[in-house]
């Protein structure tokens, strides 16, 4: 597979991760084509266990959401500013604490932008609770998933 068509699936990989932070669009879908696109393009044996790993990562991700109380982020007060926040920090945080960083990152990020907006430390915990509990955690679930595949992917194309 040549550069440009792995800037290609790294592009739509990006806007999966994008889209699972926007209500509507189906971020993961995204990613897992892009993952498939690349795996059938490049039919090497990394590339198809890739693929097989991002199927059941997200199959599973779907299991845990489903347990998870349904998103009602609007009613909760969540904003897009926040969105890009919180998808900020767990992108960041995946990358400078490895993997698990992302949960610390997204909730920080929700963290910052509520005392961005209300001013006041108190009020901003208690935001990012009622942020997490009326479908942060679905939300984050979906995210963390979804960067563990562009990592997988992205360690597979590196090292692969």
């Amino acid at each position: 597979m040549g550069v440009w068509e792995l800037l290609l699936v790294g592009t739509v990989i990006l806007l999966g991760l994008g889209g699972v932070l926007v209500p509507g669009v189906p971020g993961s879908w995204l990613v897992w084509a892009a993952v498939l696109w690349w795996a059938l393009k490049d039919p090497q044996p990394v590339a198809w266990w890739v693929l097989v790993g991002a199927t059941l990562a997200l199959f599973l991700s779907q299991v845990v959401r489903w347990a998870l109380p349904p998103r009602r982020l609007r009613a909760s007060g969540a904003t897009p500013r926040m969105a890009v926040y919180a998808g900020t920090g767990a992108f960041l945080g995946f990358f400078l604490i490895p993997v698990l960083g992302a949960i610390p990152g997204f909730m920080g990020g929700i963290y910052l932008s509520e005392r961005r907006r209300l001013g006041r430390g108190g009020e901003a915990r208690a935001a990012l609770r009622q942020a997490m509990r009326n479908g942060g955690s679905s939300v984050l679930t979906e995210l963390f998933t979804c960067l563990l595949i562009a990592g997988a992917w992205l360690g597979a194309v590196i090292w692969g």
